[in-house]
Order: structure tokens, then C-alpha cells, then sequence
């Protein structure tokens, strides 16, 4: 069925009755939907009893969910379009109950009826819209959008299948299918009415208009349509409900009925299955061509939907004068993957709006804001042109009509320097040309970002270093954070309770009230029932982590060792190889007899590896054969533990940050962007380890060098290595890095299997590593050593720990988001009016 726009808003426009939050009523309504809505009873599968809960939650945003559209609504309001390709949300059921401040009312619902809050907040599957820190990243940024009643709208793809489910068979890295819309989704409301048209394919023709202007017709393209559905973001305890939309991907027509009677029933339905692919799978592999050309038109899909539902929205509050919609709209673009939207707004406002070039480039340079999540060449996406030509060629014109002025402009600013053009064109020559995605959005942008304060210095000095001099003006940093609501209010639960009777709970929507925890941190009399509260606390989610363990891994963790964690993607430069040489080295201790003044380590390890990316996955067979061989070793014991924990995601994070005592951030410096793990697992009170790199440089500062353990190379250092970089010196002048390799090289952990490990152990000793694992080994050891003689005093210990989380208050998404806002958004804060409880 199909709504015209007017009707659509009419309808919009009756406000929701307000719902009581009373015991009884909620369970009227929760009664309601279980019996009758899905026709299930007490005693059902647990998964009803939480769609039927989801839905009692669902109901009672609604009315604030409306009241902020309406406030929204008003042509007055300037508004923000965050738009990326992830958005990591883990589940929502929790977070919801926590923000509306319902858990008290429905812990007494559920008294009587055999079943607790958290049995059916674990029935919820996590969404699969992401993947890593990028998707949570921009959870977190929307989480603190609501929180900060700032009016913000997050665009994103609604894919049925999340990137994989991982599984570890015989040590190695299987993928399955995450189909985690399966059961549907009780949250999400679609939006038929919205509908928007995607073109891809067909040609390019000329014209001139009545005017005899020349313009240009897109034709015989291969529509596919966008269906929206929206998801509601709620700020903490303050009546607003942001709006997450999600793109859902389906053909014009669902069949060709003439093929199909015709018997040709492949080719009847082949456009709608070719439509519907495009929002089927989260980061498709992009190792084929199809898997290429895929990527590509999930990214222009996102653009082109998210901007025709941004215009459609804009005309109709009243937006007719183009040259105005810079005042009321702005678009950040979360990495390169929808910085496509850069030629897609100027072939909407040139094509379709009737502007002259210039004026549309006007308006798309003062509203389009790009971030980079990334130090690396490699990773910063390029598109072939011929691909590109193929696919998009209207957009492909539009890019080369942008570079040819850009370059114009580049000869008057550096007359004859041609080497310049050739390193700032957007499109990069060669045997195959290719589209730079990254310098299309730093051209199309008034607001390039980094993430830390380093990686924005570097991308300045080093990877856009050209347009840094052309445009110094435009580059700015945002420092990332964390939303203190999940990762300690609903994660830690614990913490949450003795943080709050010691300081308040303002804390939980201004994190930088935390810092009052300092006066509890110095080892004194008046502050020791505290600390032994803190370790209790610390003891008490390091069992839960320890049961989760032994669930996921089969091993047990005793909860009195140190708990020693790398969680995140498995990548070179992460360095999971690192930390994968300090535990064997650890082995080799106990082997040898070296334990006196021991201390006991379980070292836990997850993440996922691309699916094309061999040596990750080569890394993650290394971590497990390595684990066999200790946690089966009699004369080890206790003493050394190691789990690669699977399929490691936002739910796991939520135990496993709160358990941990150690956080592992040791990537090569200069190469990780920012990080966020690393302030999670701060703000619930573990210790870093890590380099001078990305956030990591700002924690440090925040806590002190005396609460950190820095090793490594700086970045700089890095940079001067890399010309005579020889990994052999080190072997053969640190006894303990030679055995090892020794050890490695021997096979000792792939006996039944020789040779697996040959990659992972020249890529180590390559003096081309870009990653000089080797050079950082001896200094990471001595900053273990200073690990293990820290947490020896456990009073000094707790006292570090309280300071981590007490010094966490910057690593707020609050106050990111609040920093965007400041300097390159522009938003007023819209308070939402709170409706009176029936």
C-alpha cells in the first residue's frame, strides 16, 4: 500500500496518548501483547516474553518519540544528518529500560512469573548493523545525541544478515551467517511512506531547457527502491527520542509476471533478488569484483536515500530557497564509505533542483562535514573508474567536472607543479584509474576531522598533508568517546552503585562529575572500606566474566589472577602478535622455572578477522594452538590461562570490560586512529598497557604516566626505524625474544600440522613489517614486568584502578558530541517537553 506525503503527515501530526509506567499497567500491556498480539501464554519460548516486553517499552517512547519530531519539525531548527554505512547498537531492550528508568517497575512486574529482567534481556539477539569500533563508535555518538537533546537524525542500512557469526573450529575462524532479523525486529517501525527511488546503470544524455541551458537526464537505469525503517534512540531520562533510520533495499516490481509465465521463473525474480542483495549483508567480501561492485552500491544507496529523505523533509518545513539550506542542514560523513554523497547532493540540486553549478557546489561545501577513522593509505577506499563509469556514470561525470576545477584551482594556488596535481586529484591515474573517495570528501567538505588528538596531527602532517596546506582551516580534531550509560550505568551495574553513593548519580549524564571520585583514591584510613568495596565490586564482575568464559571456552579463570584482555579486530597493526609473544614468553618462564614471585595471568583474546584476510585469520589459529598447548599443560596450572573468546560483540564487551583488570592497546604507534576499547575499559576501573598511539596518548595525560604502562616506539621513532629496520638484531640480542622464536620456529604448537605458522613468522622477521612487532618486544616485556610488581600491592592496585575510572570523565561521547556540536554543526539544543503520566 502506498501513502501520499500528505496524508503521511497528517497522520503524524495526532499525537500518541501518553501510557502509564504503574506496575499494573505495564503488566496489562505486557499481558496484552504476549496473549494476543502473538498468541503465546506463560510457560512460552522466552524469546515472546521479550518481543512482548520490547513492545510495552516501544509504546511508551512513542510519545516522546513524536513530541521530539514535532519539535524537530519546526523550519527554525537546524538539523544534523549523521550518515554511516555501521551502527554497532548491540541490544536495545536494557539501554531502553535504563534511559526511561523503568527497571524498578518491571523487576516488580516480573516478580511472580519465574522470570527475570536479565533472562529475557539475554533473548535478545544484537543487532547486526556493525561490525567494530567505527559501528560503535556511532552508537555511542547517537546514545549522547538524545542524551544532549540535540537534533540529530542517524542514517544507515538495515542489513538482514550482520557481518558473521564466528565460529572457531579446530582453532581456525569459520563464518556463518548472521541472520539476525530472523525473528524480526520488535523495535524498528517501517515507513512505506517514505519510500525514495536509488537509480544505478542505464546512460547520461544532453539537453537544453527552455532557457537554452544545457542539462543532463540519467536514463534507462536499474531503479531500486528504499524503504525505511526507524529505530528509536533515547536520550537518558530527559523525554527525547532521536531516530535512527535504516535502509531497506527491495526492487521496483516484485517480479516480471510475463517471464514467469513464460516459464522463465529465474529471470522473473532475478531483479528482485539482485535489488534486495544490496542491504543483505554487512561488509560483503570485497575480495571478487562482485563483492566490490556490491560495497559500492550500498554506499551510494545510503547517499542517495539519506539525501532525498533529508531535502523531502527540508521543503516540506518550508525549505524553497536553496541558498538557505545550509542553515538548517548539515551532514557528517562518518569515514569514506558515504562520502559519495559529496556528487550525490550536487546531482540532486543541479538535476533534479534547476541549480546553476555554482550555486549547488555553495551549498554542498557548507554542509557537508567528513571524519576519517583511519592513518592507514590502504584502507582509504578507492573505486575503479571503469566500475564506477559502469555503475553510477552520472556521478562519475559529476566527480570528474569537480576534480577538473579543483585542479584549476591548484595550478593558481602552485603554478607549474604538476607533481602536486597528480598527488591531490581525485582521480588517481594509472593503469586503472580510480576514484579517491577520502580526497572527494575533503574537497566536497567545509570539516575534515581526526579522531585523537595524534591521528589529526598526522593526517595534517603526513596523509593530507597537501590539502592541509591548501585548506589548514578545515581540519580539526574530535577526540572519540564512550557513553557513560552502557558501558558503566548498564554494563556495570556494580559500579554504577557504588559510584553513586559516593558522589551522586549526576555523573551518569555528565561524566565529568566523576572526577570526585579522586578525594576516594589515596590508600588512607578513611578511604580503605571503599577500596575494599571497589575490589569486592572488581571481584564480583570478574566472576561473571569468568562464568562466561567458561561457557564460551570451556577453561576456568580463577578470579584472583589477573585478568589480562585484548579485545578488538584482528589486524596487523592491533597487534595481537604482540601479546601473543608475551605469553608464550610466560610459558617459557614456567617451563624453565622461573616463577618465583609468579604472578598468576589469564589472558583472554577476541575479535574478528576479515573474511579475505588471511594472515588475521592465521592469527587467530596461532592464539588457539598456543592456548591448547598451555591450558593442557599439568606443569603450567594456574599459573598461565589463555582463551581466544568467539564471536566477540557488544554483549560480550558488556561483561567482559567490567571484569577486566588490564586493558591491552598496543598497536603500532602512528597507526590506530584513536581506539575506544581502550576508554571502556578505563572508565570501569582497568589499568592500560599500551603505546604512544591514538587515544591512547590522551589517556595517558588524563591519568598520569604513574597509572599507565607505556612501552614502544613513538610514532616518529617508527617512522625512523622503518629505513633500517633489521627484526634479526633483536632476536639475536634478547635472549628471551630468541627463545621465543625458537620455540615458534620449532613447530612446538603445530606439531600435527608443520608449516601453518611460516607466514605469521616471515612476516615478524621481514625487515619490510610495517608493524616492527619485534622492536617493541623487549620494551612490552619490561612493561609486563612493571605490571606484575604493581598488582603485587593490591592496595596500590585498587588505588590505580579508582583513578582510571576517576579520570574518565573526557572520554565522553557527551562531550565529543558537544565538541562537534561547538565547532562544526551548529545545533541549539532542543528540549522535549515531558507529557503528564496517566
Amino acid at each position: 500500500m502506498k501513502y501520499s506525503n500528505s496524508n503521511a503527515e497528517m497522520l503524524c501530526s495526532l499525537r500518541p496518548e501518553p501510557l502509564s509506567n504503574e506496575p499494573e499497567k505495564l503488566q496489562r500491556d505486557y499481558l496484552h501483547y504476549l496473549n494476543r498480539h502473538y498468541g503465546r501464554f506463560l510457560g512460552c519460548d522466552s524469546y515472546y516474553i521479550y518481543s512482548a516486553m520490547a513492545l510495552v517499552l516501544r509504546d511508551r517512547l512513542t510519545t516522546n518519540w513524536h513530541d521530539t519530531w514535532v519539535a524537530y519539525k519546526d523550519s527554525s531548527v537546524k538539523r544534523a544528518c549523521y550518515m554511516s554505512l555501521e551502527y554497532l547498537i548491540g541490544r536495545s531492550l536494557g539501554n531502553h529500560i535504563l534511559n526511561a528508568d523503568l527497571g524498578p517497575a518491571l523487576e516488580k512486574l516480573l516478580m511472580n512469573r519465574a522470570v527475570s529482567l536479565e533472562d529475557i534481556e539475554e533473548r535478545e539477539p544484537d543487532a547486526g548493523l556493525g561490525n567494530g569500533g567505527l559501528g560503535r563508535l556511532a552508537a555511542c555518538f547517537i546514545d549522547s545525541c538524545a542524551t544532549l537533546q540535540l537534533p540529530v537524525v542517524a542514517y544507515g542500512l538495515r542489513y538482514e544478515y550482520g557481518m558473521f557469526r564466528q565460529k572457531i573450529e579446530n582453532g581456525r575462524q569459520i563464518e556463518e551467517p548472521d541472520h539476525w532479523l530472523r525473528d524480526g525486529n520488535p523495535w524498528e517501525i517501517e515507513r512505506p511512506e517514505y519510500t525514495a527511488t536509488i537509480k544505478f546503470g542505464g546512460r547520461t544524455e544532453e539537453y537544453y531547457d527552455a532557457d537554452n541551458i544545457k542539462k543532463v537526464h540519467w536514463v534507462e537505469t536499474q531503479d531500486v527502491l528504499a524503504i525505511p525503517y526507524d529505530l528509536p534512540v533515547s536520550g537518558y531520562k530527559n523525554n527525547t527520542v532521536n531516530t535512527l533510520r535504516l535502509w531497506k533495499a527491495t526492487a521496483t516490481d516484485e517480479f516480471n509476471l510475463d517471464e514467469f509465465n513464460a516459464g522463465s521463473y529465474t529471470e522473473a525474480v532475478s531483479e528482485k533478488n539482485n535489488a534486495e542483495h544490496i542491504t543483505m549483508v554487512l561488509y560483503p567480501n570485497d575480495v571478487s569484483e562482485n563483492g566490490k561492485v556490491l560495497r559500492l552500491r550500498q554506499q551510494y544507496f545510503l547517499a542517495s536515500a539519506t539525501l532525498q529523505d533529508v531535502i523531502r523533509i527540508w521543503e516540506k518545513t518550508g525549505g524553497e530557497d536553496y541558498s538557505k539550506f545550509p542553515d538548517q542542514n548539515v551532514f557528517q560523513m562518518n569515514d569514506t564509505h558515504p562520502t559519495i554523497a559529496v556528487a550525490e547532493l550536487m546531482r540532486i540540486l543541479i538535476d533534479e533542483k534547476g541549480l546553476e553549478w555554482d550555486q549547488a557546489w555553495d551549498v554542498t561545501t557548507k554542509t557537508m562535514a567528513y571524519t576519517n577513522h583511519t592513518l592507514l593509505p590502504e584502507a582509504l577506499e578507492k573505486w575503479p573508474v571503469p566500475m564506477f563509469e559502469q555503475l553510477l556514470p552520472r556521478l562519475l561525470e559529476i566527480i570528474y567536472q569537480i576534480n577538473a576545477r579543483f585542479l584549476e584551482l591548484i595550478s593558481m594556488k602552485w603554478p607549474g607543479d604538476t607533481d602536486r596535481q597528480r598527488r591531490m586529484s581525485i582521480i588517481e591515474e594509472g593503469g586503472v584509474k580510480h576514484v579517491r573517495m577520502a580526497y572527494l570528501a575533503i574537497v566536497g567538505s567545509f570539516s575534515v576531522n581526526g579522531v585523537a588528538a595524534l591521528h589529526s596531527r598526522l593526517l595534517a602532517e603526513g596523509l593530507f598533508h597537501d590539502f592541509y596546506d591548501l585548506w589548514p582551516e578545515k581540519f580539526n580534531n574530535k577526540t572519540n568517546g564512550v557513553t557513560p550509560r552502557r558501558w558503566i550505568a548498564y554494563a556495570n551495574p556494580a559500579m554504577k552503585q557504588l559510584v553513586s553513593e559516593k558522589i551522586g548519580e549526576n555523573w551518569i549524564s555528565d561524566l565529568s562529575e566523576i572526577e570526585r571520585l579522586k578525594a576516594f583514591a589515596p590508600d588512607t584510613p578513611e578511604n580503605r572500606e571503599f577500596h575494599q568495596a571497589w575490589r569486592d565490586m572488581k571481584r564480583q564482575n570478574k566472576q561473571r566474566l569468568a562464568n562466561l568464559v567458561e561457557t564460551n571456552c570451556g577453561v576456568i579463570f580463577n578470579v584472583d589472577s589477573l585478568f589480562d584482555i585484548q579485545v578488538k579486530r584482528i589486524h596487523e597493526y592491533k597487534r595481537q602478535l604482540l601479546n601473543v609473544l608475551h605469553v608464550i614468553h610466560l610459558y617459557n618462564r614456567i617451563k624453565a622455572g622461573d616463577t618465583e614471585g609468579w604472578v598468576n595471568r589469564c589472558v583472554l583474546i577476541g575479535g574478528k578477522a576479515a573474511p579475505g584476510y588471511q594472515l588475521a585469520k592465521q592469527t587467530i589459529k596461532l592464539i588457539n594452538n598456543v592456548a591448547h598447548m598451555i591450558n593442557d599443560d599439568p606443569a603450567v596450572g594456574e599459573r598461565l590461562k589463555l582463551v581466544y573468546y568467539s564471536n566477540y560483540g557488544v554483549t560480550a564487551m558488556e561483561a567482559i570490560a567490567p571484569g577486566a583488570d588490564l586493558s591491552e592497546q598496543v598497536s603500532t604507534a602512528g597507526k590506530e586512529a584513536s581506539g575506544t576499547g581502550n576508554m571502556k575499559f578505563m572508565m570501569n576501573g582497568a589499568i592500560t598497557i599500551g603505546t604512544y598511539d591514538g587515544a591512547n596518548i590522551e589517556i595517558l595525560e588524563a591519568v598520569g604516566e604513574e597509572n599507565f604502562f607505556l612501552f614502544g616506539l613513538r610514532a616518529e621513532e617508527v617512522e625512523e626505524q622503518r629505513h633500517h629496520y633489521n627484526p634479526q638484531s633483536f632476536i639475536d640480542t634478547d635472549e628471551d625474544l630468541k627463545a621465543v622464536m625458537n620455540l615458534l620456529e620449532s613447530g612446538y604448537f603445530n606439531l600435527q600440522e608443520p608449516g601453518i605458522f611460516n607466514d605469521i613468522i616471515n612476516s615478524l622477521k621481514s625487515p619490510h613489517d610495517p608493524w616492527m612487532t619485534l622492536a617493541d618486544f623487549r620494551s612490552y616485556i619490561d612493561a609486563q614486568h612493571a605490571v606484575e610488581q604493581a598488582w603485587r600491592d593490591q592496595e596500590e592496585w585498587t588505588k590505580m584502578s579508582i583513578l582510571n575510572t576517576a579520570s574518565s570523565g573526557f572520554f565522553s561521547t557527551d562531550r565529543t558530541m558537544l565538541q562537534y556540536n561547538e565547532d562544526i554543526w551548529k545545533l541549539k539544543q532542543i528540549p522535549v517537553h515531558s507529557p503528564v503520566d496517566v
